[in-house]
């Protein structure tokens, strides 16, 4: 499975050599940068419309400026094909008049390249149907007939094929092939672009980029594409692919066919580059294109990543699309050093709109397509579950703690006590945990602790009365699932942030406070991200050194950012955060293994 997602992330696209000045700009005077069109080619319009770039005949009035589309124009929407045809038009004008255009590639544009076609709507098809010719569907239905159990030319098999494969698929896959209108555009364009410090990519900066640098990056991505987008075409005009296969089919097919004696050497190549696509590869999914980590990993986790790979191409600040942002507004990490962009502009499918980031200088702005006030990129919620109604952690917490208590009752399944809390607007589930002991809250303390740290992991937690029963609430988000229900389905792969990294995170968290009860129902999934989270601390806030028994010998990473956070965790802040939750000799134990923690990485 492995191999068939790092085929998908392979038509990652880099610019030639001849146009390196394409990926970095150091004297812009103003950059316009939008991402994740989706065919929505309106309100792209509307978008660029309102920040200057397009007067009302779609004429280009943006100056100087350089316009960065940081990929996926294509898929889910209508009107990509128009969106492609205008950006290549205003490439011309851009420079015409002293400006610039850089369109950078996004996953559905490597997806559409290599035959992935899941996500093309009806009409991005219809589209290409008057291109489409009848010698043309009628050498790939007799093709494909030949590959059926049974073949036949009924009038069966032909309704299948002309269901399965509607009028335009075949001059789409043509169009966007090595020698395709749209494919040798998509060819020449970059994956990564510097422009005056910033850095805009579609999915994000992966650890790999301080491996080959910003040069290296999107030369070699773009010659791994060049070849094994060659290589589909090549074996599919020898009919050993045909343009109908699935895509994740590719490799098997390759895998079962015997050349003939008289192969020519360009199909046997084109049969070698499918067979050795290896997971080791640049351009497998966790790749420049496909990245969510930068967005999704808390920032113990990520930030000190983020920053190695912004040193490595010059960078001060990176911009990403990909990722639906949450509240659907421009919004920013890590003091400013990342910022996202995908605002959901194709609104029937996203519920958002267009909004493009201004930069000038060091002023940087956002605008919607709507008009209206610019506004500055809004702070990434720190937030763990789904959130009911969007609401900030700050509300979500005061709600638990003044709330009406509308229900309790016991999980029979779990013994944990849940309750519903509600304010008249809005209803939210959480466990209640009695106190544990005169001024010992653990489940607080643990909450508290991960703010700290910026672990991100330990849902909302505040004090409070049930029933005058003193103790703590915890919020329970409602789409959840255990890591005994997951592991045993076999999901959680897709996370955003990478399990592995997940996991990591807990297990030093759990040597810090000493939790001894983290069981597989303790570790839940908010299933859209499988972003973990930790629940249920009761055992933990130990007084004893070490690790607790489970994590004895545990292979664990010692990281700069948890290295970082654990210094910045001095005697003065546990006492001032956690002074109320824990009494001074828990305090004390948690200080010695921090100290045990530092130490450790030290050697």
């Amino acid at each position: 499975m492995l191999r068939l997602m790092i085929i998908v992330a392979l038509a990652v696209s880099a610019v030639a050599p001849a146009q390196a000045n394409d990926w970095r700009v150091d004297d812009a005077d103003r950059v316009v940068a939008i991402a994740d069109i989706h065919g929505a080619y309106d309100a792209m319009v509307a978008t660029l419309r309102n920040v200057g770039i397009l007067d009302r005949d779609l004429a280009w009035i943006g100056g100087t400026s350089r316009l960065v589309v940081a990929g996926d124009i294509l898929d889910r929407g209508p009107r990509s094909r128009d969106a492609m045809d205008l950006l290549m038009r205003l490439e011309g004008d851009a420079q015409a008049a002293g400006g610039y255009v850089h369109v950078l590639i996004g996953n559905h544009e490597s997806m559409n390249m290599t035959g992935d076609l899941r996500y093309v709507s009806k009409a991005e098809y219809a589209a290409f149907a008057p291109d489409e010719t009848a010698e043309q569907r009628e050498r790939w239905f007799q093709a494909w007939l030949r590959r059926q159990p049974s073949p036949r030319n009924t009038p069966e098999l032909r309704k299948r094929f002309d269901g399965k494969f509607p009028s335009g698929f075949f001059a789409l896959r043509a169009a966007f092939g090595p020698d395709g209108q749209y494919g040798a555009w998509l060819l020449d364009k970059p994956a990564i672009a510097v422009i005056n410090g910033t850095a805009f990519v579609h999915g994000g900066l992966p650890p790999v980029v301080v491996e080959h640098g910003l040069d290296g990056i999107n030369t070699k991505l773009q010659s791994e594409l060049r070849d094994y987008v060659d290589a589909i075409y090549t074996l599919m005009e020898a009919e050993i692919l045909l343009p109908t296969d699935d895509q994740y089919d590719y490799l098997p097919i390759v895998e079962r066919y015997m050349p003939r004696l008289n192969e020519s050497r360009e199909v046997l190549a084109a049969i070698d580059t499918i067979l050795h696509v290896d997971d080791d590869s640049l351009v497998a999914t966790g790749g420049p294109l496909w990245y969510r980590s930068n967005v999704a990993c808390s920032g113990i986790i990520e930030l000190h990543r983020l920053e190695d790979a912004l040193e490595a191409i010059g960078a001060e600040r990176v911009v990403v699309g990909h990722t639906p942002t949450p509240g659907r507004r421009v919004l920013e990490r890590f003091g400013g050093r990342l910022v996202e962009i995908d605002t959901g502009m194709l609104n029937f499918y996203y519920n958002g709109s267009g909004n493009a980031l201004v930069v000038t200088d060091d002023d940087i702005d956002v605008h919607n397509q709507a008009g209206g006030a610019p506004y500055d990129p809004v702070p990434h919620p720190r937030s763990v579950g789904e959130r009911p109604h969007d609401m900030l952690p700050e509300e979500l917490a005061t709600l638990l703690r003044t709330g009406e208590v509308l229900s309790r009752a016991s999980d029979r399944e779990t013994g944990r006590t849940v309750v519903e809390i509600g304010d008249g607007d809005h209803i939210v589930r959480a466990l209640f945990n009695r106190r544990q002991s005169k001024g010992f809250y653990p489940d607080v303390a643990a909450y508290r602790l991960d703010r700290l740290l910026s672990l991100d992991m330990v849902p909302v937690t505040v004090r409070r009365e049930v029933n005058g029963r003193d103790g703590s609430v915890q919020f329970y988000p409602r789409k959840i699932m255990d890591e005994g229900v997951r592991s045993a389905e076999g999901r959680g792969y897709s996370a955003m942030c990478p399990l592995p990294d997940q996991f990591n995170a807990m297990y030093l968290f759990d040597v810090l406070v000493f939790n001894e009860g983290r069981s597989m129902q303790r570790m839940l999934y908010d299933t859209r991200k499988w972003a973990l989270m930790l629940v249920e601390h009761t055992r933990a806030f130990s007084t004893r050194k070490g690790r607790p028994r489970h994590l004895e010998g545990a292979p664990i990473e010692f990281t700069d950012g948890w290295r970082e956070a654990l210094a910045a965790l001095g005697d003065d802040v546990l006492k001032e955060q956690l002074g109320d939750v824990l009494n001074d000799k828990r305090i004390r134990a948690l200080a010695e293994r921090r100290d045990e923690l530092l130490a450790e990485w030290a050697n």
